[in-house]
């Protein structure tokens, strides 16, 4: 093993510490606000989220691919690959902070788009990253598995374990459920993704503030999405059977 992949196994099991902890008391007294909030809502809006949700996801997960094709990446190095992810992860948040900053300048109207013109961003990088590290795009069990590392960076502390395990242990839980869209929770991932970014969202929709707030936010949220990238990519490389020592 060489002193980069040393210094990456390091660094996962770091990460994976900070996946296996058990939620904050502070996080559990915002879950536990959110979960009133969300509960104050009638069903009818729940029901028309999570369809108009869904309904974006899978628009975007199946739309990526003719958006700046880049072929599957063989016989790199890890270091290599991970130049290459980081060079990404760089350029999405600059691309992201642009448009957060367009949008919330922009007032209420185009403050509303930026929801799903950030969503594009966030699916198209994740599509770049795994083709980096070599893994092919077009087959389900990969999209699925994108989905999945979107849904682990932008989770509660409740939820995010066992999202984490699902990951850590993906090829047999794939083989386990079917592998199709309809076998994700969507109105959990709705609630958490939204839940993760409301306060940030609201921001940006104040006069004034509105594109300072819409640029540290999207920026920030890329950053969080590259880490979580990463490292759930090294777990498939480094870790194939989802094996680690979380001491």
């Amino acid at each position: 093993m060489d002193n980069y992949t040393e210094k990456a196994v390091q660094e996962l099991k770091q990460w994976q510490r900070k996946m296996t902890r058990r939620p904050s008391f502070t996080g559990r007294l915002a879950k536990g606000i959110q979960k009133k909030v969300n509960n104050m809502y009638p069903e009818k809006f729940h029901e028309v989220m999570t369809a108009a949700i869904k309904k974006m996801i899978q628009g975007v997960l199946f739309g990526s691919e003719v958006i700046t094709w880049i072929p599957v990446q063989y016989g790199l190095t890890l270091e290599e690959r991970e130049d290459l992810v980081r060079n990404k992860i760089d350029f999405y948040k600059k691309a992201a902070a642009a448009e957060g900053a367009g949008t919330g300048a922009g007032g209420i109207f185009l403050g509303l788009a930026d929801f799903p013109l950030l969503l594009s961003i966030k699916i198209k990088f994740l599509f770049d990253t795994a083709v980096i590290y070599g893994f092919d795009v077009k087959k389900m069990p990969e999209r699925l598995y994108i989905l999945y590392v979107f849904q682990l960076a932008f989770s509660s502390e409740t939820r995010r374990i066992e999202v984490y395990r699902h990951l850590l242990n993906w090829d047999e839980w794939v083989r386990q459920f079917p592998v199709t869209m309809d076998s994700v929770d969507w109105r959990t991932f709705q609630q958490e993704y939204r839940d993760y970014i409301d306060l940030a969202k609201m921001l940006q929709l104040m006069p004034g503030i509105g594109a300072v707030v819409g640029a540290y936010a999207n920026y920030r949220l890329l950053d969080k999405l590259g880490e979580t990238a990463m490292n759930c990519y090294r777990m498939r490389i480094l870790l194939p059977e989802g094996k680690i020592i979380n001491k």
